[in-house]
């Protein structure tokens, strides 16, 4: 695990599980919302965005977290991708948890609403045609990650650094 890219529906906890790797693994972690959104949520052009993301994929170890939904140029995140975590946490919980970190968008909700039926599918697709080799992990609840957490914290204890 030294590339990974971690999606998900808006309020999984993409930038919490993030955060908690780097710290578990000491690779750096991009946060993607950080790189993309401008100062009065003006959405990256995608051949800049594109761009961006070939910058933040040229080191040799990062966590890119963030599911940016019909905004995203994902192919270029997922090509250099080692390991894949996709949060596929229930609406509920996801809405919850955006309900409590700040106000969103319409199109945000939307977004969270259809994300399992519309954005789900469009990301399995990509990741079969651009990341075939990386390692998926689908994540259903924050108990398997917390469990896939503990087990990188053992390997990195264990095994080799």
């Amino acid at each position: 695990m030294k590339r990974v890219v971690i999606l998900g529906r808006g309020g999984a906890g993409k930038s919490t599980l993030a955060a908690t790797l780097g710290t578990a693994t000491g690779i750096p972690v991009s946060e993607l919302d950080k790189h993309f959104w401008g100062p009065d949520l003006e959405a990256t052009p995608p051949d800049r965005w594109a761009d961006v993301q070939r910058e933040l994929a040229r080191a040799d170890q990062w966590i890119m977290d963030g599911d940016l939904g019909p905004y995203d140029v994902l192919e270029v995140r997922l090509r250099e991708a080692d390991t894949i975590l996709l949060l596929d946490y229930s609406f509920p919980r996801c809405a919850w948890q955006a309900l409590r970190r700040s106000r969103e968008r319409a199109d945000f909700w939307l977004w969270v609403w259809s994300w399992r039926r519309r954005s789900r599918p469009l990301l399995l697709q990509a990741i079969t045609a651009h990341a075939p080799e990386a390692k998926l992990h689908v994540l259903r609840n924050p108990r398997t990650t917390a469990r896939l957490v503990a087990q990188v914290r053992d390997d990195r204890t264990d095994g080799p650094s």
